[in-house]
């Protein structure tokens, strides 16, 4: 049965606001690392170095997004999408809340970035799983012809989760240096658990999806999702990876690695740069929905590639922006970067990746394909670009790096199927026949 507009704009609200404190959450863990985490927990090692290996526990968390995809997807496919978006949320809130009470190097020695990297491991299990249900939870839900404008309601949740883990972060870091790096910097990680019981409270309200629902009661299911979507659907997994490699590697770029780049090499000042971001996420918080609309006028490829060819484009043009050091520039760059590039691609990416799996694999299908992106470029991209830098001396390495994976992803979804009009309720005939045996809620 469709849902009336107001209780599909509750879906939409639930998945925006469950998405934005998952993103929170993650993107919090981001700014520590370019901002104190070397001085914290890698003290004993030059600055430099301590930078590096601050910004390896940020990509440690990459590395647990896919088993969280393969986890969650899985109980996704199997038990429905809301439960496992509530566990994935409770999870999260856990690992972020505990970084903030966390002992420096100084306290317990070894064991504090020993148990850093484990929390992170825990934050990105949970993100592994949060965007294929988020994402699905709207779609699944969604009317005919408006998938991508609501699958970007959940998207919309990364620049929302940006902006306040920066404005946050921001305002502690305003502190006396002493005290934002004794007790300062752990306030908002702590604050997280309120968000993390609201966000639960809100998606206890939501129904499962129709397609879920439907499949369910068909008996359509397998008994291994990874494995019958690998069976299956090899072609459409690889499509999907490569098509995220510019939006991912970009976003990290700008709100990681460049921020250390601003403020360590650059000596600008720190607070500029993240008023910068924020305002680069509020635009976006815009252009996102805007772009997810239009892809369902005009198909999800042509919107994608624009985005991905933006970042071929304008790689050099961002580092010269910022190199002039001017602050409107700066500010005009990150704005252009995270709201035009970033959002062009970020916005379609929902519904392109989820279009193409089926109802019975479909968590599955669409969390590995978007996570394991997270090993291979998301999250090494600050860590290559600072060894790239300190190995050059100069940008151009990075924006090369970027314009080659702009291209990557262009042909990507060049070679793609348009999904905008699939019926994504009707089963492909590589299917599982239907089991009388239906899985259990």
């Amino acid at each position: 049965m469709a849902l009336s507009k107001k209780e599909m704009r509750q879906v939409a609200m639930a998945s925006l606001i469950g998405s934005a404190i998952e993103w929170y959450d993650w993107f919090l863990y981001g700014t520590a690392a370019a901002l104190v985490f070397n001085s914290l927990f890698f003290p004993k090692f030059d600055p430099l170095i301590g930078t590096l290996l601050a910004f390896a526990t940020f990509g440690a968390g990459f590395l647990a997004r896919p088993l969280g995809g393969i986890i969650f997807g899985y109980f996704g496919d199997k038990l429905g999408r809301k439960k496992t978006l509530i566990i994935c949320l409770a999870l999260m809130g856990i690992g972020t809340f505990a970084i903030g009470l966390l002992p420096s190097y100084n306290q317990i020695g070894i064991w504090a970035p020993i148990l850093l990297v484990s929390l992170r491991v825990i934050q990105g299990i949970a993100v592994g799983g949060e965007w294929g249900g988020a994402v699905l939870l709207a779609i699944e839900h969604s009317p005919e012809g408006k998938r991508g404008f609501y699958g970007s309601w959940p998207q919309m949740g990364v620049p929302v989760g940006l902006l306040l883990s920066t404005l946050v972060f921001s305002a502690f870091s305003s502190l006396p240096q002493d005290q934002f790096m004794s007790w300062g910097w752990r306030i908002p990680f702590l604050l997280s658990i309120l968000l993390i019981t609201t966000g639960l409270f809100i998606r206890l309200k939501v129904m499962e999806t129709p397609a879920f629902i439907q499949a369910k009661e068909a008996g359509n299911h397998t008994k291994n999702p990874l494995k019958e979507v690998l069976r299956t659907s090899k072609k459409d997994i690889l499509i999907a990876l490569c098509s995220r490699f510019a939006n991912d590697a970009s976003y990290y770029i700008s709100n990681v690695f460049v921020l250390l780049y601003a403020t360590k090499y650059l000596s600008l000042d720190k607070t500029m740069f993240l008023t910068g971001i924020s305002v680069g996420a509020v635009v976006e918080i815009f252009t996102i929905p805007l772009f997810g609309a239009l892809s369902d006028k005009i198909g999800r490829r042509p919107v994608f590639m624009a985005g991905s060819l933006f970042f071929v484009l304008f790689a050099f043009p961002f580092f010269w922006l910022v190199e002039t050091q001017n602050t409107v520039l700066i500010w005009l760059a990150l704005i252009l970067w995270i709201a035009v590039g970033h959002g062009a691609t970020f916005a379609p990416m929902s519904s392109f990746i989820a279009e193409r799996f089926d109802t019975n694999t479909r968590y599955t299908g669409a969390s590995i394909s978007y996570q394991l992106s997270g090993i291979l470029i998301g999250g090494p991209a600050p860590f290559l670009a600072t060894a790239l830098l300190t190995w050059a001396g100069h940008y151009w390495p990075i924006a090369v790096y970027v314009v080659i994976l702009g291209i990557i992803s262009s042909v990507a979804v060049y070679v793609a199927t348009e999904t905008y009009r699939k019926d994504i309720t009707k089963y492909s005939q590589s299917s599982p026949a239907p089991d009388s045996k239906s899985f259990k809620a």
